[in-house]
């Protein structure tokens, strides 16, 4: 648009999408040791009661790590990573990537939006996010507190193998395991991240507290 300076120029939906998603999958490709970590720990106690095993086998994020490269090797740690990838690439993308476009939907197309509408634009891509996104979130965790058996074999051999498998031995259901914990977590957290972000930048544009 003539006269129109390139940072007056409001990204698209679509930009916003992409970009939401892409940064998430960079996040998730420095941390996923980490989120693997916490899953074995999360995991610990069943898997205690299960094998009838007294001693802890992880002890601390860094331990678990440690344990994991010397007993599974340094692959284990990324154990459903593509998976990983893939829900960030459709949840991150939503949560986050939708949020303005929600709010311009609560607010019918006015630049306006008051706390309470920010507020139900984040619990709404929040569990939007979730529904769209569960079945990635369960094969990923799947995969993360997966252990190779003693004779070497994997009770999922890729990504697609798991959908299907699950899909197959506990019906279309068990892709979505969890989905109503789960949206009601992430749209509390949501809220929290996004709502704050965006009050936040608002008065710092608002004020022009990063100007020189």
């Amino acid at each position: 648009m003539v006269g129109m300076k390139p940072k007056d120029v409001m990204p698209s939906a679509a930009v916003k999408f992409f970009g939401a998603g892409t940064a998430a999958c960079i996040a998730d490709l420095v941390t996923f040791p980490l989120d693997t970590a916490k899953v074995r720990l999360q995991l610990q106690g069943e898997s205690q009661i299960a094998e009838g095993v007294g001693a802890l086998k992880y002890r601390g994020v860094f331990g678990t790590i440690t344990t994991m490269v010397r007993t599974e090797g340094a692959r284990s740690l990324y154990n459903g990573l593509v998976a990983g990838l893939q829900r960030q690439m459709s949840f991150a993308s939503v949560r986050i990537g939708l949020y303005d476009s929600m709010k311009q939907f609560y607010t019918r197309g006015t630049e306006s939006a008051g706390i309470v509408t920010r507020l139900m634009a984040g619990c709404t891509t929040g569990a939007m996010a979730v529904a769209f996104a569960q079945p990635t979130d369960v094969v990923k965790v799947r995969f993360q507190a997966q252990v190779r058996l003693a004779d070497g074999e994997r009770r999922y051999n890729g990504t697609i193998d798991a959908y299907k498998t699950i899909a197959r031995d506990e019906g279309v259901r068990g892709l979505w395991r969890g989905c109503m914990p789960n949206i009601t977590r992430n749209a509390i957290v949501n809220c929290a991240e996004l709502v704050t972000y965006d009050m936040i930048k608002e008065l710092i544009l608002k004020y022009n507290l990063m100007t020189a």
